[in-house]
């Protein structure tokens, strides 16, 4: 068995930090980097890929809301005009990036509250599929399981890649819990490696409310701002080595 881990990163901005990629990026396989919009800046996109070219990363953008204050996690009222075009925006500025280091992109996926939204809403997830196809088909979007993302993307003749997250919480109706409630976020390294051989070798994971969430993964994601991300992506990678499974970017 094998799995990609991947991690949200190049969230810096300017003169503010934030996240350890210099620790977490060679415990993993592939990368999703911030293009300027809820987080990162021309300078930290560069840089970011020269740190993801030296650790032998596939490399993804992560367009989001336009939401630097807020980080991506406020709900915006975009039209699925404007997500289409702030998408298909971002995801040509990392390319170019990518392109001056001989660099392929590799996938996109949607960050914070656009990916949320695009889990319960077709139109936003038609508009994100549609700008990933526009740029280039061959690209595969990553999706949260048996929502509208995974389904608008694949209507469309988009490769999907199904995503879980060992170190956030979800409900019995398999979505995320949401950020603020109780079990939403997991910070201890142990909790998030077990819940990460739970998924990928069963298939499923405990859910906050009771009882057990149907899992199908081909990506395991950790979040770059979370504090323990380090430390919970050397947990994950041992318990799953342990178990046998390895650690591989999908082609």
């Amino acid at each position: 068995m094998k799995i990609d881990l991947n991690a949200d990163a190049g969230e810096s901005f300017g003169n503010w930090k934030l996240g350890r990629d210099e620790e977490l990026f060679p415990l993993l396989s592939s990368v999703n980097v911030a293009c300027g919009f809820h987080a990162g800046d021309p300078l930290t996109m560069g840089r970011t890929l020269e740190l993801a070219q030296k650790t032998g990363l596939a490399v993804g953008a992560h367009p989001g809301f336009p939401d630097l204050v807020g980080f991506g996690r406020r709900e915006m009222a975009a039209t699925p005009e404007e997500i289409y075009a702030d998408v298909l925006y971002q995801v040509g500025a990392l390319s170019a990036f990518l392109k001056v280091r001989g660099l392929a992109l590799h996938h996109v996926k949607a960050h914070g509250a656009l990916y949320n939204r695009a889990t319960r809403d077709p139109e936003t997830a038609r508009a994100i599929a549609q700008a990933v196809r526009d740029f280039d088909p061959a690209v595969p979007l990553v999706v949260l399981p048996n929502t509208p993302l995974e389904q608008e993307a694949q209507r469309l003749g988009l490769r999907t890649v199904a995503e879980a997250f060992p170190e956030r919480g979800y409900s019995r109706d398999g979505r995320l819990a949401p950020r603020g409630t109780p079990g939403a976020w997991i910070h201890e390294p142990e909790v998030a490696a077990r819940r990460a051989v739970q998924m990928v070798v069963e298939g499923r994971v405990a859910a906050v409310d009771g009882g057990w969430v149907e899992v199908r993964a081909q990506t395991l994601c950790i979040h770059g701002d979370n504090p323990s991300a380090v430390e919970i992506a050397r947990a994950v990678r041992e318990a799953l080595w342990a178990e046998g499974v390895s650690i591989e970017t999908y082609a």
